[in-house]
């Protein structure tokens, strides 16, 4: 084995004394932030927040009160492309954005429930609070869920959705539901395109009434995703109001134009929108 010169043992003893003083300055800069080699991904934690560092819960936010305190008829418009959104017991969500809706505007409509201001235990949800929901039980089989607006005994009725998450579960809970129909498998747009197939396809009974949306774990609203415009809205006759003499025609039922997910669509009154 040759013998190394007391030179050659100094200079490589330099070279490898350099090398670890230039490892030592790469990891630790004056300052004391270790800087990542150029290999190793950076994270830019600036002014925008980190997605390593978000959470599910933090968006979309539900809508509060101030959503909900307005007067019904500009509610029910509002309410329109909003996401409904049902947890069940199993933590399963259901998603339908809001396609249709009918306005009640409380005392002074014959159509509404609360007509000459009159309070019952059955409709005291349209008199709370802006938010709270008003179930009610028809036919003897079926549940309608209207929300309460500004002003007593007013309320806007959810009419239909279009299914947007769950669509599977939404079928299964309307197939428990029917009557004398079960070997047809339901379409997706027949899950929720009416009031009380909106609440068989999410499960709403009559322990809903009086929640508060604002605040409830099981139903909330989500704000709409942003889109390119907004949706053009028809005003249009109220669905099924009986002997309520002028308000039977009153445009009190609002719905997006050209949505297939809609219940009933007015011909004569899409004429009439401005898109």
């Amino acid at each position: 084995m040759p013998v190394r010169s007391g030179a050659q043992l100094s200079r490589k003893l330099g070279q490898k004394k350099q090398r670890l003083s230039e490892a030592e300055r790469h990891q630790s800069p004056p300052g004391g932030t270790p800087t990542p080699s150029p290999q190793e991904p950076r994270l830019a934690l600036g002014p925008q927040r980190s997605i390593y560092f978000s959470s599910p819960r933090d968006a979309p936010a539900r809508l509060g009160l101030d959503f909900f305190d307005q007067p019904a008829v500009a509610l029910a418009r509002a309410f329109l492309g909003q996401v409904l959104v049902r947890r069940l017991d199993d933590g399963t969500e259901l998603r339908g954005r809001i396609v249709e809706t009918e306005a009640y505007l409380g005392p002074e409509d014959e159509a509404a429930h609360s007509r000459g201001g009159r309070q019952t235990p059955r409709n005291r949800g349209m008199f709370m609070k802006p938010g709270t929901l008003y179930v009610y039980f028809i036919y003897g089989m079926y549940f309608c869920m209207n929300v309460s607006s500004q002003g007593d005994g007013a309320c806007v009725l959810l009419r239909a959705l279009e299914p947007l998450g769950g669509l599977e579960t939404m079928r299964q809970l309307r197939t428990s539901s029917r009557k004398g129909s079960a070997g047809r498998a339901l379409k997706d747009r027949e899950l929720c395109s009416g009031p009380s197939k909106l609440c068989q396809a999410l499960a709403i009974d009559k322990s809903f009434d009086q929640r508060d949306l604002t605040t409830d774990e099981a139903v909330w609203l989500e704000p709409r995703p942003p889109g390119p415009r907004e949706p053009a809205v028809v005003a249009a006759a109220r669905v099924g109001i009986g002997s309520a003499g002028e308000w039977t025609q009153k445009p009190l039922r609002f719905y997006i134009q050209g949505s297939p997910w809609v219940s009933v669509v007015d011909r004569g009154a899409e004429q009439n929108t401005q898109v």
